[in-house]
């Protein structure tokens, strides 16, 4: 190619060796020079001088004005009658060192922990949250507290106040607690971030009681999922109402409620079992009297069962919330 070129150009001798121009064009691309014009530029007779740039650049690297933007720099020295630079200059010269950007010192965070919690038997690990219930007229609300065991779904605790407040939620939760008889160090009670949940005469009782305290990361409702799901419980039976007449109408619809949802209600979550047997320890009977009529239905009819005799279900053996992911 080099060859030919010199005697046939360019053009032929791509031609005569099938290379397409492009690809020659592309791997002989010369770097380009500046142009006359430009090298020999003069300054304009307006442009600061370097002596002067520096003092700009001085100024917006003191202490006293790095963690202010141009325009408040500027507005300082003006009011203190020194003029530099306009704005716009500010702004071209901290351009020309790469320090267009956020210059002020900020707060930073660091991320939010996961919270990880294994509950294998009751009384281990707790969740408690707060929901409004609808009052009588638009705008007022029935507030709504409920402490669950995480492992059993058993209601420990409720309560319904007119208002949110950490005084209540602290006497709620010792009387849990206490009712319970819950040992010191055996008990991790699980919270969002809300203002009663990380209250500071809250998180004084938990350490005299010798309660651990988690809490979910921010906006992260999931971290949080059983209260959740219990709260939809609530709110989804079929004689929830639009509104409550009154607090007393609120607590008398929630004695109902939690004495069918403790002692009757059958726990897709923990076999179909309620949650007071599994909380008291009573799963295995109930288990072992199931297994007992399948064994004799089987026995009855066995061409009816298609993958042999059937076993009653039965409730997982831990419950988590965010069960790490390399945990079998």
């Amino acid at each position: 190619m080099e060859d030919l070129k010199p005697v046939v150009g360019i053009r032929r001798a791509c031609r005569a060796i099938g290379k397409p121009r492009a690809t020659y064009y592309m791997q002989h691309r010369s770097t380009p020079r500046p142009s006359r014009a430009k090298a020999n530029r003069k300054p304009h007779p307006r442009a600061l001088s370097a002596q002067e740039r520096q003092a700009i650049l001085d100024h917006l690297h003191s202490e006293r004005f790095r963690d202010m933007s141009p325009a408040t720099v500027y507005a300082t020295l003006l009011d203190e009658g020194i003029y530099l630079a306009s704005i716009r200059t500010f702004y071209r010269i901290l351009r020309s060192q790469g320090e267009v950007r956020e210059r002020r010192a900020q707060a930073t965070h660091p991320p939010r922990v996961k919270p990880e919690l294994l509950a294998q038997q009751p009384n281990q690990v707790w969740s408690w949250d707060i929901t409004m219930l609808p009052g009588p007229v638009i705008g007022t609300y029935y507030y709504l507290y409920v402490v669950l065991d995480v492992f059993s779904r058993y209601v420990v605790g409720w309560l319904i106040a007119p208002r949110e407040s950490a005084e209540l939620a602290v006497e709620l939760l010792e009387e849990c607690v206490r009712r319970e008889g819950v040992e010191p160090g055996a008990l991790t009670i699980h919270a969002d971030n809300g203002s009663s949940m990380a209250s500071k005469p809250l998180a004084l009782l938990l350490a005299d009681l010798g309660v651990a305290k988690s809490h979910s990361r921010p906006h992260t409702s999931n971290d949080n999922p059983y209260s959740e799901a219990q709260f939809k419980t609530l709110k989804y039976r079929p004689d929830f109402p639009d509104r409550f007449g009154s607090i007393e109408h609120a607590r008398e619809f929630c004695r109902t409620f939690f004495r069918w949802y403790n002692h009757d209600h059958r726990h897709g979550g923990i076999g179909l079992l309620t949650p007071e047997t599994v909380h008291y320890g009573r799963a295995d009977a109930v288990i072992e009297q199931r297994a007992r009529v399948l064994s004799a239905a089987y026995a009855t009819h066995p061409d009816r069962f298609v993958n042999g005799q059937p076993e009653p279900p039965k409730p997982p053996q831990t419950a988590w919330i965010n069960r790490p992911e390399d945990t079998p």
